[in-house]
Order: C-alpha cells, then structure tokens, then sequence
C-alpha cells in the first residue's frame, strides 16, 4: 500500500500536450497559484536529479518567484503526518498510513519552500477543497482561477482541479509543473483536464500569459519601470538593438552601463526582478525578437543574453570590447 517508485520519464513538452476544449485566459488579478502536496514524503518517490522530477521543482520555483513579483496568492496544500485511522478514512485502505508523525517527511521539499506571505492548507483527500477552506479563501480574495501544479498529476492534482470546475473556478493545469507515477498517468491527467475541465499549458506558455495580461496600457507609466520617464510608454522607442542591451539593462536597474559585470547575475548580483524582466522581454518582442520570460531569467548574464539574442536575431555576436568594463 505504500507508494510506489518512480522511474524517471520525460517531462512534457508544448508539444505534447492535447487539444484544449476551452480557451480561458489566466488573468493576475483572479488567479491563485497553488502548489500541491510538495512534501518530502512523496517528492522522495521520484529518481533524484532525473527528469521529470528535476523540471518539475525548477518550474514550480520560477512559478512561485513570479507569482510572488506580481502580488498573486500563492497556497501550499500539504497533508498531516501521523494521522489516525479516523482521520485517514478510505484513504488508509488504498495507501496506508501514510505520511508518519517525524518531521521530514511532511516537510516541504526546501527548493519550493513556503515563504511567509504564503498560505498553508491543511489537506485530508485527494482534492484540495475537501474538508478544507480553499474555497472560503478563493472568494474572500475575489479569486477565480486556480493555477495548479504540484503532485501527483493524475490524483490530487486532477480531482482538486475537477473540483474547482464543478465550483465554477477556472483551473489551469501546468503540465510541466506536475509530475506522476509514469508518463502514461501523467498524460491521462492531462487529458482528462484539457477535455473535461481545464486549461493545459507549459510554464513558459503561463508566464508569458500572465505577463501580457499584467502589462498594463501606456497611460504614465514607463516601459521599464523603475524611475523612467512616464513618457516612455508612449513615445516611439527605436529597435533593441545587441549594442543597445547593456544600456538598457542599466536603465532598468538605475545603474552606471560599466558598473554591470558581463557575467554579473543580474538577479542575485543586482537585483533584477521579475517584473522588469518581464518589461524587457516585452521590449523584445515588440522589437520582433521571438524571446520569453523563461528565457532570460534562466540565465540572467549579459553574456549568456548576448549569445542567446545573437541566436534569435540570427546575426554574429558583436566584438566582445563592446561589453568590456
């Protein structure tokens, strides 16, 4: 009755996932992202440092990190160690005890570790709403969507966001940021989400959605943000163009263009954030620079973005003596 161990299997892809009956858009001002059952116990069912399991912590992490930059709930669902058979219920017959009373196995997996400001749910069945206040808290903060990631994909993941359906709450299902028994169950999950519930979708796909719908129209504020110009989000700005980048890096962080190291972390080093990232990867974009969020914040250097722009413009690298400080 114990859970079973999980052999490594790919994490899907884009292209990979099915065809959604729906076409809901996640909003930031309605969502709520919640991250399921992310407890050591079962986390630890998983081959470490194989797929799908290594995607699956970095994309719940880049979830959190941006759900926080934007100011959108973020609930931990975990369950209670040392549960008596009374409070386990049927859930004893088909797994067992479960989780014991010591404090390692209900912990949280510490790389997605809850912060402060975040909510904590108590969790006894599959679905996160069941005996539980998730909904109370959906609509005191006025929410509506729920963006779901977590494990396991095709149990707790699946009936909380079945659940949240028959409740009349958008789920978003976050297919690489859930992970499963095996692909086959991972992709059963997604399947019946997509055809009975729910939106599926890639972290990449989320956060780009999120971003468009929280850029918010050119009526004062800058482009970047951060003590530029108000004017700047209406007046016609110029290409991006590679020898342009390390001055617009420093503009959004208010900064000298040679005090930025080219290997700087522009995020731990200078504190980039995710909301100017997000204005940059705007700029990008409407530079005609096919770019995302993901992207640049996976490697945020001006060296690694100096490759990875020269990539997508499909030109030669400038002379590094431009970047020299």
């Amino acid at each position: 009755m114990a859970l079973p161990k999980i052999l490594p299997y790919p994490m899907p892809v884009e292209t990979d996932l099915p065809k959604n009956k729906v076409t809901w858009t996640v909003d930031p001002s309605r969502a709520v992202l919640l991250i399921h059952d992310m407890q050591q116990y079962f986390v630890d069912a998983f081959t470490p440092d194989q797929s799908p399991v290594v995607e699956l912590i970095a994309n719940i992490q880049k979830l959190r990190l941006y759900c926080t930059e934007l100011e959108i709930p973020v609930i931990y669902s975990a369950q209670p160690g040392g549960q008596a058979p009374e409070q386990r219920g049927l859930l004893q017959d088909f797994w067992g005890s479960g989780i014991d009373d010591g404090p390692y196995q209900k912990k949280f997996v510490d790389a997605v570790a809850p912060a402060e400001q975040d909510m904590l749910l108590t969790k006894w069945r599959y679905s996160a709403f069941q005996k539980t206040n998730l909904l109370e808290i959906l609509r005191e903060q006025g929410r509506d969507q729920l963006m779901i990631c977590g494990i396991y994909a095709h149990i707790g993941c699946l009936l909380t966001a079945s659940e949240a359906f028959m409740k009349d709450i958008q789920p978003f299902f976050i297919a690489d940021a859930l992970a499963d028994f095996s692909e086959e169950k991972h992709h059963l999950a997604l399947t019946y989400a997509a055809e009975r519930c729910a939106v599926t979708l890639t972290t990449e796909h989320l956060v780009t959605s999120l971003t468009q719908a929280y850029r918010p129209e050119p009526e004062g504020v800058g482009s970047f943000g951060g003590g530029m110009d108000e004017r700047a989000a209406v007046e016609e700005q110029p290409p991006l163009t590679l020898q342009r980048l390390r001055d617009e890096v420093a503009a959004l962080l208010q900064e000298q263009s040679a005090n930025l190291g080219e290997t700087d972390n522009l995020i731990e080093y200078w504190g980039l954030d995710s909301i100017r990232i997000m204005s940059l990867t705007e700029r990008l974009r409407r530079d005609g620079i096919d770019i995302s969020f993901v992207e640049l914040a996976e490697h945020p250097t001006l060296a690694d973005w100096r490759k990875l722009l020269s990539i997508k413009m499909s030109v030669s690298p400038p002379n590094y003596d431009y970047y020299t400080v």
